[in-house]
């Protein structure tokens, strides 16, 4: 071959080279923003946290519903929201129409790259009348946190030991509540109970407890509706016939007909547990807040 023939085929292979190495490196730049970060929205602060726990300090997190004094059901998005969910590598929701604004952010910055997963989807709940509180169902928050690990892992494959690792600690730090959970289970089997919202329904099933709250009146205020007169009386009569041991109460969420029957606990010398839909700030993680909450349950059971 001519030298005169063989010194630009070799700057075309250089050529080739950079074009290809280039185009890699574009393609990962494109995982990650220029802070070489995953960028991640969350629509509540709880599957914020728990992702924040599996990514460490390879991603970084907004979470939309961060105030426990927010009503989940009526929340309305803002500018801000909606650039963060333009900005994302990965958007979580909760779904069965719990955060229904998601779809909304989503819908209005289109973006094929981005990832998006439903907590409802992954444990594949569905249906109009589907209890949307799954955080509350810790033994299934694994089948959730493998969803979070592959999807990280896609985004960022070099640091997939450190997302496995990550999950595997995460899912053993459950194990807490878990065996709280037993205990209330072994320990007052079948124990009658109400709330004010479905809230800890999954931990209740779980827990092996039987909620007496009326479907009727649950429904109502999850809805924002004023329950039927029959059940409201249904809801007195178990505070004021002592037919419960434990009323779980709905902080977040409150009304005059839920501070009724709080008021009627209280008169009955009934123990109230509170419960929260969001995290609250002075929880340092999602396994610190729902332990405490059950070990109040137990608590509550034994007075």
């Amino acid at each position: 071959m001519k030298k005169d023939i063989f010194i630009p085929l070799i700057i075309i292979a250089i050529f080739v080279i950079l074009i290809v190495t280039g185009g890699l490196y574009l393609h990962s730049a494109k995982q990650k923003t220029t802070n070489n970060k995953i960028q991640v929205v969350a629509a509540e602060n709880f599957w914020g946290n728990i992702i924040s726990q599996i990514g460490g300090d390879k991603i970084t997190v907004t979470s939309i519903i961060t105030n426990p004094n927010t009503d989940p059901h009526l929340y309305e998005s803002d500018a801000n929201n909606a650039l963060a969910v333009s900005k994302a590598n990965l958007v979580i929701e909760n779904g069965l129409g719990y955060d229904d604004f998601m779809d909304k952010l989503l819908s209005a910055s289109p973006n094929s790259s981005r990832q998006v997963v439903s907590a409802a989807t992954i444990l594949g709940i569905s249906g109009n009348d589907a209890n949307p509180h799954l955080w509350y169902d810790t033994a299934d928050i694994p089948k959730i946190t493998a969803v979070f690990e592959s999807e990280l892992i896609k985004l960022d494959p070099a640091d997939q030991k450190t997302f496995e690792s990550n999950t595997q600690t995460f899912n053993q730090s459950l194990q807490p509540i878990l065996d709280t959970i037993n205990i209330v289970k072994t320990k007052y089997p079948n124990a009658p109970v109400a709330y004010t919202e479905r809230v800890p329904g999954y931990l209740l099933l779980a827990a092996g407890l039987d909620v007496k709250t009326p479907v009727g009146f649950a429904t109502a205020i999850e809805d924002g509706n004023d329950p039927s007169p029959a059940d409201v009386l249904a809801m007195d009569n178990l505070m004021t016939n002592h037919q419960i041991k434990v009323l779980l109460y709905n902080a977040q969420v409150t009304s005059p007909t839920t501070e009724h029957v709080k008021e009627l606990a209280v008169e009955n010398n009934i123990p109230i547990v509170g419960v929260t839909e969001t995290m609250p700030a002075n929880e340092k993680s999602f396994q610190s807040w729902q332990l405490d909450q059950v070990q109040a349950l137990l608590k509550a059971l034994g007075n």
